[in-house]
């Protein structure tokens, strides 16, 4: 059996949406769990749609995600150009074209706009089809000559049958046959010289040796046009595995609205990368063992083409957030406050124990960006009500609370360690001379510092960072906002 090599092909037309992350990542682990080939080709025919510095975006995502190609625009295999642009250039498409014009698979069209608009669609097995009638494949040799001498603008066609079936084997959907009546003679060449998609993908791909294409499954509907190029050319058909649709929770197509769509707002929102390259795998593939967490290398051993589903997968954020937050708790502690640090600082610019703070949060957070609410107290105590000194389990309320307080004040005044060990010892030794359980000292004392239900320490904990002065000040703050 011959190399398996597949490619990612791109477009530069800005952030790199999930899904073209997935075809990447699909097609990167198709190769190296047989040890092929991985081949980038960035497709830019379609000049008008290409984003300034969207090359530098695919580069980069391809870095941080470990997606590492053997053959590129930056390191040439010897199929090159590996930029499509620099290939029309050359005049690779137009050579292509021109041997299946031939062949008479195809042929130039001359037709203008306002031909194309006043052609009728056909419904066709229930399906409304717009097609081009063929008018230009039945010129002359010699009206073909004098319109390209006299610079008439053109495109070229192929010349698909009206009669009969094509069929296609793809490796989740087996074969699909199509009537060739649905088949509109698609453009291969358009009129300002560049290639279109379909066309440039099938010469390339032979070109540059590629054996198995992964792409999204809304390229099925154009895989018997590619055939018949293949075909035309005499060329072999590589294995086609066409990946099923990604949704959003609401199960309508991922878009930029969703504020998730790429790889980028990911990032931006907090998300490990090794997290989001682990939930995207399993976004259309599911492993024999149903295992959820792998690493880049573990995926590749694990990774079965096979076991790829054909319904539609939901990209769930609830879901992606646990395996965010399950990737952070078994980070190393100094690699999470390196990472941690530039959210904590955005919120806190006390001098503070940012070290304690991180390690203090780093099992109760699921994204980078929950860091502010979780330490926003840190900085200053937000305004509450003060029915959240009821507890019924601590037996607090507002008035034991306020008498607690006002009765435990002195004593951590004059705690000469204010450390979380010497504290909890301190307050322990005050609730068993007062006959007070832990809880009723605990809970007002954690209302007072931090102004929350919730924290990510407990009453000492959160004093001990605070320090003894800023500590003092919250809880006689406290203590004037319950008498008033």
């Amino acid at each position: 059996m011959a190399k398996i090599r597949t490619r990612f092909a791109p477009s530069p037309t800005g952030r790199m949406h999930v899904g073209n992350l997935r075809t990447a990542l699909y097609a990167y682990l198709v190769a190296k769990h047989e040890g092929g080939d991985f081949i980038l080709r960035i497709e830019d025919t379609d000049q008008e749609r290409e984003v300034e510095g969207a090359v530098d975006i695919i580069y980069r995502t391809l870095e941080k995600t470990g997606l590492a190609h053997d053959e590129g625009p930056d390191k040439d295999g010897g199929v090159g150009p590996y930029i499509q642009s620099e290939r029309q250039a050359q005049g690779v498409y137009l050579e292509y074209a021109k041997k299946l014009i031939e062949k008479g698979e195809a042929y130039y069209c001359f037709c203008d706009a306002e031909r194309l608009a006043s052609l009728k669609s056909e419904v066709v097995d229930g399906k409304t089809i717009s097609r081009y009638d063929k008018h230009c494949l039945h010129l002359s040799k010699e009206e073909i000559e004098a319109n390209l001498a006299a610079g008439k603008p053109y495109v070229i066609r192929q010349n698909n049958p009206l009669e009969g079936t094509t069929t296609f084997s793809d490796e989740l959907y087996g074969d699909i046959t199509v009537p060739n009546e649905e088949l509109d003679d698609m453009i291969l060449i358009k009129s300002d010289g560049f290639p279109t998609y379909n066309f440039a993908n099938v010469v390339d791909d032979h070109l540059m040796g590629i054996t198995h294409v992964v792409r999204g499954n809304e390229y099925l509907s154009s895989s018997p046009k590619y055939n018949r190029l293949y075909d035309a050319f005499g060329w072999e058909v590589p294995v086609y595995i066409h990946c099923p649709l990604i949704t959003d929770e609401n199960h309508q197509k991922l878009s930029k609205r969703s504020g998730h769509s790429s790889f980028e707002d990911l990032l931006e929102q907090g998300f490990l990368t090794e997290a989001i390259v682990n939930y995207v795998a399993l976004l259309g593939w599911c492993p024999e063992d149903n295992r959820e967490i792998f690493s880049l290398p573990e995926l590749v051993e694990a990774f079965n083409y096979r076991n790829m589903s054909k319904s539609p997968a939901v990209l769930d954020m609830t879901k992606l957030r646990w395996m965010n937050g399950e990737y952070m708790k078994a980070m190393d502690d100094d690699t999470f406050y390196e990472m941690a640090l530039p959210y904590i600082k955005e919120v806190i610019t006390k001098d503070l124990d940012t070290r304690k703070i991180a390690s203090m949060i780093k099992t109760r957070i699921e994204t980078f960006l929950d860091i502010k609410d979780q330490i926003d107290f840190f900085e200053a105590v937000p305004d509450y009500d003060v029915s959240m000194y009821t507890h019924k389990k601590m037996k607090t309320n507002p008035e034991n609370s306020l008498a607690l307080l006002t009765e435990v004040l002195p004593i951590l005044k004059e705690a000469d360690a204010f450390d979380n060990d010497s504290l909890f010892e301190l307050l322990k030794k005050f609730g068993e001379e007062k006959e007070y359980k832990t809880g009723f000292i605990m809970w007002p004392l954690r209302t007072a510092v931090s102004g929350k239900q919730a924290t990510p320490g407990g009453a000492t904990e959160l004093m001990s960072i605070l320090g003894k002065d800023e500590t003092i000040a919250r809880i006689e703050a406290a203590i004037a906002k319950l008498s008033a």
